[in-house]
């Protein structure tokens, strides 16, 4: 195997945002669970899609993950590696963005390396430095309040600055509207000017595609997908992939039970939980009873037992950013959080066992945990359910046939949960 791209996703919904991108301009992409092990059958891909769950952890335990999976990816064949992290530039002053940028540079020999969570098409603009969601800077919006990423800056230049070990500099918007050549020429002045990371404008896929075949002169990008969407038109412009459509077979011959299961407490997740109310029944769980102990859990798949062969269910634990503040208080940030994704993982794992072969899962972290006590090392992917969230096929595992979509919180219409199985039964 021979890589054109390799990627490396700081969580698994990122990472199926990021494959969805990937495949959707014509590359033929796996998502991997890990670093997989080389026995995997990946077959004939262009790029492989590394997930990790390294947003929210140590910056030391990020930067050790991710130099292992770009070794790994370097190994195969991968020129270019692009790190993936989230539209919203989740991350705290001490990282993980930087810390990460920062080790996969040096490891690379690169200077001024490109840098954007801009993605459009999902209302994530950069302009001036500035992180847009909508019309509002990112500090003005509701998705400031990640439980564990708050972000309250929108001035990309000056976040980074403060995670990475080098000066931070900008492209922007005017001169990125100038074209590819145009940026290369500003990178290279920046690296001489001794730059790492270089925050860059963009406000429409134009300005993605100009960036993209930019940074293929580098062997380091940082983005979120819309990067993705600019190094795979690059990729396919210059003949270096040859532009397939490879999701159709995914869905074949996949049958039994369907449910839902979401852990975030964005607004966007909470309101389709009310509106799929309306179709298929749904368990609000107590967040502070799953942080109390197992009985939740159990409660919730006893409740699901009795429904499920009459068709699809939703069980939530999603709370209010209220609520979720006030457990963090209680029981400490890290614990609570800790508590309520691996009790989901417990019911995830609970629902595949009673024969559910359709899964739906809101919320990064609570992506991340079921998909680990699922124990699935691989995803090929299929068609498009809503912008950024494909449906996602295992390979390998201990469970045989299953169509999953992992959804990042703010991501998908209000009628997600119903659109997403009704496409995974089709």
């Amino acid at each position: 195997m021979t890589l054109a791209l390799g990627t490396i996703a700081d969580d698994y919904t990122g990472a199926s945002d990021l494959a969805n991108t990937l495949a959707k301009n014509g590359l033929r992409t796996v998502q991997t669970v890990g670093i997989p092990a080389d026995d995997l059958p990946l077959g004939e891909v262009d790029a492989v899609v590394v997930s990790l769950k390294i947003r929210s952890v140590p910056a030391a335990e990020a930067v050790e993950k991710a130099r292992a999976a770009d070794r790994w990816l370097r190994a195969r064949g991968a020129g270019h590696v692009m790190y993936k992290i989230c539209s919203t530039f989740d991350s705290t002053d001490e990282g993980n963005i930087g810390p990460v940028l920062d080790a996969l540079a040096a490891d690379a020999g690169a200077a001024a390396v490109l840098v954007t969570p801009a993605f459009p098409e999902t209302g994530r603009t950069v302009y001036q430095g500035h992180l847009f969601v909508g019309a509002v800077p990112l500090n003005e919006s509701p998705l400031k309040d990640h439980p564990l990423n708050p972000m309250h800056d929108a001035n990309l230049v000056r976040v980074l600055g403060r995670q990475s070990v080098s000066r931070v500099g900008l492209v922007p918007q005017a001169l990125v509207a100038r074209g590819a050549d145009a940026i290369r020429a500003r990178l290279a002045e920046l690296a001489a000017d001794g730059i790492g990371g270089v925050i860059a404008d963009a406000v429409n896929e134009a300005d993605l595609v100009a960036l993209g075949a930019a940074a293929l002169d580098s062997r380091v990008s940082v983005g979120a997908s819309g990067l993705g969407l600019g190094l795979a038109r690059g990729l396919v412009a210059t003949g270096r992939v040859l532009r397939v459509d490879a999701t159709a077979s995914v869905m074949a011959g996949v049958g039994g039970l369907s449910a839902c299961l979401a852990g975030s407490c964005s607004k966007a997740t909470l309101e389709q939980i009310a509106r799929a109310e309306d179709a298929m029944p749904v368990l609000r769980l107590s967040a502070e009873a799953l942080v109390s102990g197992p009985a939740e859990a159990e409660d919730a798949l006893e409740w699901a037992a009795a429904r499920i062969e009459s068709g699809p269910v939703l069980i939530a634990s999603s709370a209010s950013p209220a609520e979720v503040a006030r457990l963090q208080a209680l029981h400490g940030r890290e614990a609570a959080g800790h508590a309520i994704e691996q009790g989901l993982a417990t019911i995830a794992e609970g629902l595949v066992k009673r024969g559910v072969r359709r899964l739906v899962v809101a919320g990064g972290e609570t992506s991340g945990a079921v998909v680990d006590r699922l124990g699935i090392p691989a995803f090929a992917l299929g068609p498009e359910i809503a912008a950024g969230v494909p449906v996602l096929r295992a390979i390998g595992g201990a469970h045989g046939d299953l169509l999953m979509a992992l959804k990042s919180g703010n991501f998908g219409g209000v009628d997600f949960f119903t659109d997403a199985l009704g496409l995974m039964s089709k």
